[in-house]
Formats: C-alpha cells, sequence, structure tokens
C-alpha cells in the first residue's frame, strides 16, 4: 500500500489488544519515528488532537502519525473538534483513535468511518463471564463463591484474556484455599491497570531479567507510553508510601491517605519501597520524567527502546561500594 492510500483518521476498537496494538505497529512501521506523536485521553483534548494533526511542520515530506489513546473518554464537544477538522484534513496527516472501551455514542465512530476506518477487534465472550470465572478456579484447584466471581467480573470486566491473568494470579496467591469476596476485593486490579503490573512488580522486586521481560510481554497488549505513565505512577506512589511509613503509619491509613481503594495497593508499595532508597526513589521519578519526554519526541530512539533503557535504568541493582583498605 502506498503512503498516500492511508486514511486520514483510524478509530480502533474491541476486546482483543493484542491485535490492536500490532495494528497499530504496522500503521507506525509507514512513518518515520521522529513524525510519530502519542498522545493519551484525558487530559488530551479533540481540539489538542487536531492541533498535533495540524503541526506538519519538518516532517510535511514523510507524514506525520498522531496516535490518540482513550477516546472512550470523550464527549460530544471532542467528536465536534475532529469532525470539524476531517472536513478538511492534513494532508499527510493520519490519526488513529484507540477507544479502549466501546464509546458511551456512536457519534464518533460514524464520523471515523465517513473519513477513514473503523476497525474493530474483539474476543470471544463467554455466555456467563462469571461462571466462566468459576470454572477457572475450579480448574486451578482453588473454590470460589458465586458472588465472588461475579465481583472479579465487576471489577476486572468480562475480557477473557485479562480475566485468566488475574484468576492465575489470585489462585497462586490462594494456595489452594477458598476464595470470596474478601480476597476478590483486595486483590483484583481494574482492567487498565492489569497489563503494567507485571512490570511494576519485577522493578519493585529489583529484578532486572524479570523486568525486562515482563516489559517485552506488555508490549504486546499497550503502546510504550502507557507502560510508562503506569510504571511512574507506581514509582510515585511507592516514594509516597515510603515517606508516610517513616511517619509512623500503617498500610491501612497509608491507603487512604492515597486515596486507594484497598490496603492490597499499599502494601504493595511499601514492600517495593523496602527495596529502593529514597535518593534512589528521587532518582527513578526524574528518570521517568526524561522517559516521558523523550517518547514524546525528544528523542531520536524509538519508544520501545527508551522504554527499555529506562527501565533498566531504575532497576538495577546497587552497586557495590568499594573498600580501599590504607596500609
Amino acid at each position: 500500500m502506498a503512503a498516500d492510500e492511508l486514511q486520514p483518521v483510524y478509530l480502533l476498537t474491541g476486546t482483543d489488544r493484542p491485535k490492536i496494538v500490532r495494528a497499530l505497529r504496522r500503521l507506525r512501521d509507514r512513518f518515520p519515528e521522529e513524525s510519530i506523536e502519542t498522545l493519551t485521553a484525558p487530559p488530551t483534548t479533540g481540539a489538542d488532537a487536531v492541533a498535533a494533526c495540524n503541526a506538519l511542520g519538518l516532517f510535511a515530506d514523510g507524514g506525520r502519525l498522531v496516535v490518540v489513546e482513550g477516546v472512550d473518554t470523550w464527549r460530544s464537544v471532542e467528536v465536534e473538534s475532529v469532525s470539524a477538522y476531517l472536513a478538511d484534513s492534513s494532508p499527510g496527516a493520519v490519526l488513529a483513535l484507540w477507544a479502549h472501551e466501546p464509546p458511551k455514542s456512536g457519534a464518533l465512530a460514524e464520523v471515523v468511518a465517513k473519513h477513514g476506518q473503523v476497525l474493530a477487534f474483539d474476543v470471544p465472550r463467554p455466555r456467563s463471564p462469571s461462571g466462566w470465572v468459576a470454572g477457572e478456579f475450579k480448574r486451578l484447584g482453588v473454590e470460589v463463591d458465586a458472588d465472588a466471581a461475579r465481583l472479579l467480573v465487576d471489577i476486572v470486566g468480562d475480557d477473557v484474556l485479562t480475566l485468566a491473568s488475574e484468576i492465575e494470579k489470585i489462585a497462586t496467591w490462594a494456595a489452594g484455599q477458598p476464595v470470596g469476596t474478601r480476597e476478590i476485593e483486595a486483590m483484583a486490579v481494574p482492567a487498565r491497570e492489569v497489563e503494567a503490573w507485571a512490570v511494576t512488580d519485577a522493578w519493585g522486586a529489583r529484578d532486572l531479567p524479570a523486568a525486562m521481560a515482563a516489559c517485552e510481554a506488555s508490549l504486546e497488549q499497550r503502546e510504550p507510553f502507557s507502560i510508562a505513565v503506569s510504571l511512574a505512577s507506581h514509582v510515585g506512589r511507592v516514594r509516597a508510601a515510603q515517606l508516610l511509613a517513616e511517619e509512623g503509619l500503617g498500610a491501612r491509613e497509608i491507603a487512604k491517605r492515597l486515596g486507594l481503594r484497598s490496603e492490597f495497593p499499599a502494601r504493595k508499595a511499601l514492600s517495593h519501597s523496602e527495596n529502593y532508597s529514597r535518593e534512589e526513589l528521587d532518582a527513578a521519578i526524574v528518570r521517568l520524567a526524561e522517559l516521558d519526554a523523550a517518547i514524546k519526541g525528544a528523542s531520536r530512539l524509538s519508544a520501545e527502546l527508551e522504554l527499555e533503557r529506562a527501565i533498566t535504568d531504575v532497576t538495577r541493582a546497587r552497586q557495590p561500594t568499594m573498600v580501599v583498605e590504607r596500609n
């Protein structure tokens, strides 16, 4: 397909995230790395996306790709901005919109279908998600009641891939013991956070090989920018938990102070804080801010490589202090 055959706008939606990520990668491969901009809504608005598309600048000859994740949060004013732009879009600019969830209104899909292409990728869903959850727990040797199975679906959603990941995690923790609503409430993670936990857990354990493997696996599910944002958020939480713990607060109070829905994330943050000094966490926050800038265009390297380099920098083990013996 020649470059001029690309549509000015694409809307990617559905439950099969790996296929969406692969579609985005194929699209990204059509453009020079320096002419690709990745944004997230919120805070990105429709007007912001339009401005990014119009900012061809030095990249006019190679075109420009603007990727906006999370457009399912957009309201009618955002759709109107995009619609007005598409009536007279910038030549060579492609706008790729990723809806993590089905948009509440079909207006955005209608606008995109009129000027470009809607790409829907879905995985089959079981007729009874909670029944499927109970069956999977049973297969793993863990008893779970109906209320707990329904609660897991309510928290995580009915995406089979995401549910399977959460079920395996909880079943491993349960070690054959029954699981009820209390355990589900404490351990289940909302769908959008699940994919990043493997990376943050490996970082928290200071296990660089595991962190790099988790990063590679997560890149099959998510864009580098999303992984970077999740890791930066977690590191900030760990730093905050460490400070509050130094004040003598326990996990329950720390969870309240940080606005967390349960103690589990607070306990995890406290556990991770034991592996890093205050200075190391401060340095990690600065390094991840540099990563954010690099992914947004401050670096000519690919976003994937910048992410891997940053994870290496913030996870690597402490260097042993050399002791010089004096005669």
